[in-house]
């Protein structure tokens, strides 16, 4: 009996010991959850004909802002902008996220390579400038040409693996372009260096080895590139000129464009290029560029059979075109395939230079599945060559220039438009499919123009097409 009280005091005491012990790991897995938490995310959902578009954004709305100037930044002094953007994103990370504040002014900057959970907001009446001198954008970074993976000059603003970014505000992005003009013309040296990555991705050289930047290569790199990066908001900006393309979210996922507004009449000026990405609603943007509007891609060849990711669940809705080459291309890039893209309720601006509404373009080397293509609720005016184009034997200037490797024909599947009317065209359709793969599934609803100046329907090697 005389242990009684020394066992009774030793249980209680084990059991607070267990209680204490219990109630810190929960605290620990508490605070664990907090700061896993970070920036918080908000769901968008679109519907469509192949079913709900769910994309996920992180939402900076209530985020610590950490202001360029207080990190040094000066107005005409490229070299303190740059580093002040760069040091206040650095802060922002590493305090776990917050929004990079471009304050009201012109800001000449470099290269900004963005990190995750960081917002760069640009207040109302801000600009940043970014240089046109290519050293700024050294060292080369993985990045891609026209479908072909390589190491190139930076993006403007790069994103290479993050999660949880975001480019917003009032104010405007605007590329200087002495130098990036001067390189718009295809010299021998260019040409010579496309050959080389070209051959290089046909034989699966690897992507390190790829180092593009030289003396005469002159591979202009994109204004904007998200980069395998995932929930991403893009929304208000201006977009002023670009090097090449606009906005390229490349193996990326979860993207929201919105209320954005583009101009940009370089060569290659496409205004967003969404490449073997997927979960993408782009919304209430205005287009004005040289080249195409939306041209949605999946990479070329062999570097896009070895990335195996098609581009897909991609909603472009309630957007305005000035000028462009097509409303929305497919392709040529499109070697990962390409499904359930849909653009709807878009409207073209009277006197708009476009030469389709829907260009579906492919040749003898992409291989690749394209299928599920909606278009519905457009209103154009003249337009210089038609409604739906589908072409599989486009190459341009490589045609001649390099060989075929491996002869792979694309398939091309149910393409749907309805309830688009034109005012004067060459052609409502104008199909060019292959007679060993035909195009299959092609359903035109209400598809109208008040005038046809060649033939309304111009089609071949075509099964199942539907007009009414």
């Amino acid at each position: 009996m005389e242990f009684l009280p020394y066992l009774y005091l030793k249980t209680n005491t084990i059991m607070i010991i267990r209680f204490t012990s219990i109630l810190f790991c929960s605290l620990i897995i508490l605070s664990c959850q907090a700061q896993s938490t970070g920036i918080p995310i908000k769901t968008i959902t679109s519907s469509t004909p192949f079913g709900a578009v769910t994309v996920k954004v992180p939402d900076f709305s209530q985020s610590n802002r950490y202001y360029i100037t207080d990190y040094g930044a000066l107005p005409n002094d490229q070299k303190a902008t740059s580093r002040a953007i760069m040091d206040a994103i650095k802060e922002a990370h590493a305090q776990g996220g917050g929004r990079v504040v471009i304050p009201k002014g012109e800001w000449l900057t470099g290269k900004i390579h963005l990190k995750s959970n960081i917002n760069l907001h640009l207040e109302q009446g801000a600009v940043l400038l970014f240089s046109d001198n290519p050293q700024d954008y050294l060292p080369a970074v993985h990045s891609s040409w026209e479908g072909l993976e390589c190491f190139n000059y930076s993006p403007l603003i790069y994103a290479y693996k993050c999660k949880n970014i975001a480019i917003t505000g009032q104010g405007e992005l605007k590329a200087k372009m002495d130098t990036w003009r001067s390189w718009f013309d295809r010299p021998p040296g260019h040409m010579n260096s496309l050959k080389e990555l070209y051959h290089m991705a046909a034989n699966n050289v690897p992507v390190e080895q790829r180092q593009m930047v030289n003396d005469s290569a002159n591979l202009r790199p994109q204004f904007i590139q998200f980069n395998r990066s995932e929930n991403i908001l893009l929304q208000g900006v201006t977009i002023t000129n670009s090097p090449f393309w606009v906005i390229h979210p490349y193996l990326s996922k979860n993207v929201s464009i919105k209320e954005v507004t583009v101009f940009a009449h370089g060569h290659n000026n496409d205004g967003v290029d969404p490449e073997m990405s997927q979960n993408i609603i782009i919304e209430n943007c205005t287009f004005d560029q040289g080249d195409d509007a939306i041209a949605v891609k999946s990479g070329r060849n062999q570097d896009a059979w070895r990335l195996a990711t098609p581009a897909k669940n991609i909603v472009i809705k309630n957007c305005k075109i000035i000028n462009g080459h097509q409303l929305m291309a497919i392709g040529s890039e499109l070697s990962g395939g390409i499904e359930n893209i849909y653009m709807s309720n878009c409207q073209v601006e009277q006197g708009a230079k476009l030469n389709h509404l829907l260009f579906i373009k492919t040749n003898e080397r992409r291989g690749g599945i394209v299928s599920n293509i909606y278009m519905d609720s457009i209103q154009a005016g003249e337009i210089a060559e038609g409604i739906l184009g589908i072409d599989t034997d486009v190459l341009y200037q490589w045609r001649n220039l390099v060989p075929t490797y491996q002869r792979e024909l694309t398939v091309i599947k149910d393409v749907y438009l309805s309830d688009i009317h034109a005012e004067n065209v060459a052609f409502i359709s104008k199909i060019s499919g292959q007679e060993q793969v035909p195009v299959k599934n092609v359903v035109l609803n209400r598809v109208t123009a008040d005038s046809i100046r060649d033939q309304s329907i111009i089609n071949q090697n075509v099964l199942d097409f539907n007009y009414q």
